[in-house]
């Protein structure tokens, strides 16, 4: 198997399936081993490239293996399965996955490292108590409403619904079962900060972090999360393709030489492009504040489009942004608008 140049992995949870082929592209070998044997095959196997989907451990197999010599890459699962041949299984997949890397046009995720990948962990379980308590204070909602008591939006409300129950009378199971969405409110709340300040605490020793904080409208949480996610920033080749990565440029459906464009087209990770609206809706909301040239060309947007609309335009402009500071190694700089003469 001296002639083996390329080895595409179709990764498992206990089983893993590994394809190799030589410069011409024909196969030379394909088995099913654990992962253990996986490990001692490539540790002792000769450099070559070896490709794998991006998906759950990719990235820890993509170290390990980088250890060893090898030059590992990364395939988005959707550049994949345009390449799967008739019926589908495991040998077909790791087929699939040396002939999609064998385009020349074909393009790769960047391996996340260690820290990338708690930071980005930290951010999802976070996210998953904030959904949980959202839920939480559904349901409490929901319970007071079928008995005649609606409160208004927000966790404000929730927070004194001690009070609320003192001032209805409603069945004493019904209080136990509210008291106990309370305790379970308030105990989703402290993790919340606890995480908060975990992420303060990083961002305070990360410079990328704080440098990506002097963008108007980004926070602590957005920060340290493209910090997590752009890393050096090279895997993309300018700052659109890395707006495109989020989401956040429009689709396009072109045909006949004629120009269709439609709404964004929401890829990548949901979680940053979620954030980077919200950062665009805190700095609209303060616009009467705001000086400079992203201040005025947001009034200018205001003026003639949906804010929605304006919203996600200054989504993509921040995402921009965020490039350019990681790639540069620069701080974002208020520039004053230049008035006609």
């Amino acid at each position: 198997m001296d002639n083996v140049t390329m080895i595409g992995i179709d990764l498992g949870k206990h089983s893993f399936h590994p394809h190799g082929q030589d410069r011409a592209g024909k196969a030379v070998f394909r088995k099913k081993v654990s992962r253990k044997q996986l490990l001692e095959f490539f540790a002792t196997f000769h450099s070559c490239t070896v490709v794998m989907e991006a998906c759950a451990g990719a990235h820890w197999m993509a170290r390990k293996l980088s250890e060893f010599g090898h030059a590992v890459k990364l395939i988005s699962p959707q550049f994949v399965r345009p390449f799967v041949k008739s019926n589908k299984n495991d040998f077909v997949d790791a087929e699939a996955i040396c002939e999609a890397a064998s385009r020349p046009s074909m393009r790769f995720v960047t391996p996340k490292t260690e820290s990338q990948q708690t930071l980005s962990a930290l951010h999802r379980v976070r996210q998953a108590l904030v959904r949980d308590r959202v839920c939480t204070t559904n349901q409490m909602h929901g319970f007071l409403l079928e008995f005649g008591i609606s409160l208004p939006v927000g966790h404000a409300v929730v927070r004194r619904l001690p009070a609320v129950l003192a001032e209805y009378r409603l069945p004493p199971r019904l209080v136990a079962i509210l008291d106990r969405l309370h305790e379970h409110f308030k105990y989703l709340s402290e993790q919340i900060r606890d995480i908060e300040k975990e992420l303060e605490r990083q961002l305070a020793d990360d410079s990328l972090g704080q440098r990506l904080m002097t963008i108007p409208g980004v926070g602590t949480i957005t920060a340290s999360l493209l910090a997590s996610e752009l890393g050096d920033g090279k895997q993309y080749r300018c700052s659109r393709d890395f707006a495109a990565a989020v989401g956040l440029v429009p689709r396009q459906y072109s045909t006949g030489g004629k120009s269709n464009l439609l709404g964004i087209s929401k890829r990548g990770d949901k979680n940053i492009r979620h954030l980077l609206v919200q950062c665009a809706r805190a700095f609209m909301l303060r616009l009467d504040k705001q000086s400079g040239r992203m201040a005025d060309w947001v009034r200018s947007l205001l003026a003639r489009r949906h804010s929605s609309v304006v919203a996600c335009a200054l989504a993509s402009k921040l995402a921009r942004i965020a490039w350019a500071i990681v790639s540069h190694n620069t701080v974002f700089e208020q520039r004053a608008a230049v008035t006609a003469a």
